[in-house]
């Protein structure tokens, strides 16, 4: 079994902001694989099968500096350990629509994965960061992913959710190594330098 999480704030006024990209991704997965999500406890819940897979999905609806608590309840509740965990979230460092998969690392300034860290005592789990580009310059980080995505976003957006969605499946069908040679690599060849992620 494999629990799939997606990070974000709860509430209307959040639902469209790039911070909520790892709930759009849940909620992609969740009704490409017709899984019905519902309200339960501190998250947006659903489970299903993937083939012969057993699958979770969590939309947490807790604040993201406080997510490694409820999640680590989730994990508890399911007798899972870190390492059938995947958590889907939005990162500066990537350029918008580009995905990353990584089996741990430190939190990179990112409050979610940093509150996931110190309530699991561990940096041992997988995440999928879903790019969201950085800020223009002299304008906050706090705020920009915060703000709701522009129409332009939304049209990179759109195809990269899609391919969030192939790359859970890959995944959890062919695991992490084949995930990672298929899905970490650009989709068109930009000339960005090293990437350090």
């Amino acid at each position: 079994m494999h629990l799939l999480v997606g990070l974000g704030n709860p509430g209307k006024v959040y639902a469209e902001t790039r911070h909520n990209v790892g709930i759009w991704a849940i909620e992609r997965a969740a009704a490409r694989w017709s899984i019905r999500l519902s309200p339960r406890g501190t998250a947006q819940r659903g489970a299903g099968r993937l083939g012969r897979e057993l699958v979770e999905l969590a939309g947490l609806l807790d604040w993201m500096n406080v997510t490694g608590p409820p999640l680590k309840s989730l994990l508890g509740e399911f007798g899972l350990t870190p390492s059938e965990l995947i958590v889907i979230h939005d990162d500066m460092d990537l350029e918008p629509g580009r995905l990353r998969i990584k089996l741990s690392g430190g939190h990179g300034g990112h409050n979610g994965i940093k509150s996931i860290i110190e309530a699991l005592g561990t940096s041992q789990f997988m995440r999928m960061k879903i790019g969201v580009g950085r800020p223009a310059p002299g304008k906050d980080s706090a705020d920009y992913v915060l703000e709701a995505v522009t129409k332009e976003e939304m049209i990179v957006f759109e195809p990269c959710l899609e391919r969030a969605v192939d790359a859970l499946e890959c995944l959890i069908h062919r695991g992490p190594e084949a995930a990672m040679n298929q899905f970490n690599v650009r989709e068109k060849s930009v000339d960005e330098g090293e990437d350090k992620n």
